[in-house]
């Protein structure tokens, strides 16, 4: 088995420290974790899990090997600094890197500061459009899901203003959301799943009376399909509704809030961020930088175990990338 290679996200956050708890209680996997060498190797030793420097050799069963790519020495202050932001970059570039060149069979990453990164000097909405770029992919060819015990979700829209998004919902991207939400829960073991898709307006336009967004944008990529039971549009409470009572296996929502709402209610800290439609397997937490948090020693790994989990069940890259 491949290892994960894992993306602690930025320094100043709770980033490092739930990657080395969530790493630390999975003894058996193997794994390849990007950032600052020596920061990281303290830390395992501390927990009592043994790392080494990673020198090219693919860590054996139960092993973590660790590559230097980042100083975390000038990323302190459990805020956004540009340090931090370059420092969180190359670790994320350099784990997404190992898993195209087949050295990992899936990438997962902690959470990064869009603030910080632009502070360090790149241009950057966040991990799931960086990485779609990264992969010479258009921003509509991937998906940002959340996927958790009792919501999965996947989104039409993520970083846009409420202003812009309704504009950028067309019959293509929602089919294309559809899709991949489809893909990602047969691949974690649901042969036809039912997927509510969710308006844009309240209770789903009306008919056209509070805008014509689910005729004209959503309901041509709603058709029946023999892969999965679809329903919509519907209203998004009747759709986040439906999910939350069981009785539909999947949501796909129009707005990055709409869904990002719902799903931490329902699943906070046990939801994982999944970029579908790259050539390999992202899985991430659902939640920030929380630099509180880390301030006062409160860091919770749990959605970082929940996100390498995912990447287990969802990987490996060398299968998955044949589908694509």
């Amino acid at each position: 088995m491949k290892p994960l290679a894992v993306s602690p996200g930025d320094p100043a956050g709770v980033g490092p420290e739930i990657a080395v708890r969530a790493i630390v209680d999975r003894p058996d996997e193997s794994f390849l974790v990007t950032g600052d060498a020596d920061w990281l190797g303290r830390r395992f030793a501390e927990l009592g899990r043994e790392a080494r420097v990673y020198d090219g050799r693919p860590p054996a069963r139960g092993e973590v090997a660790l590559v230097h790519c980042a100083d975390w020495t000038e990323a302190v202050g459990y805020r956004a600094t540009a340090a931090g932001g370059r420092s969180q970059l190359a670790a994320l570039d350099r784990a997404a890197d190992l898993v195209v060149a087949g050295e990992a069979a899936a990438l997962v990453t902690g959470p990064t500061s869009k603030e910080a990164v632009v502070l360090g000097g790149t241009a950057f909405t966040g991990q799931t459009e960086h990485l779609a770029a990264r992969a010479g992919l258009e921003r509509d060819a991937v998906t940002m899901l959340f996927l958790g015990p009792r919501l999965s979700v996947g989104l039409v829209t993520t970083h846009l203003s409420i202003r812009e998004a309704p504009d950028a919902i067309s019959p293509p991207r929602v089919a294309r959301t559809l899709n991949h939400l489809i893909e990602a829960l047969q691949r974690g073991g649901k042969a036809q799943p039912t997927i509510a898709v969710a308006g844009l307006n309240p209770h789903a336009g009306e008919g056209g009376l509070f805008g014509d967004e689910e005729m004209r944008a959503i309901a041509p990529a709603c058709e029946p399909r023999p892969d999965a039971v679809v329903r919509g549009p519907l209203g998004a409470e009747t759709a986040f509704r439906l999910a939350a009572a069981g009785e539909v296996d999947g949501v796909v929502a129009m707005l990055h809030d709409q869904a990002t709402i719902a799903s931490k209610l329902l699943d906070w800290g046990r939801a994982v961020n999944v970029t579908w439609g790259l050539p390999y397997v992202r899985a991430s937490v659902d939640h920030g930088v929380a630099y509180d948090a880390a301030a006062a020693g409160r860091a919770d790994p749990q959605g970082m175990s929940a996100a390498v989990a995912a990447a287990r069940v969802l990987g490996p890259a060398e299968t998955f990338a044949e589908n694509f």
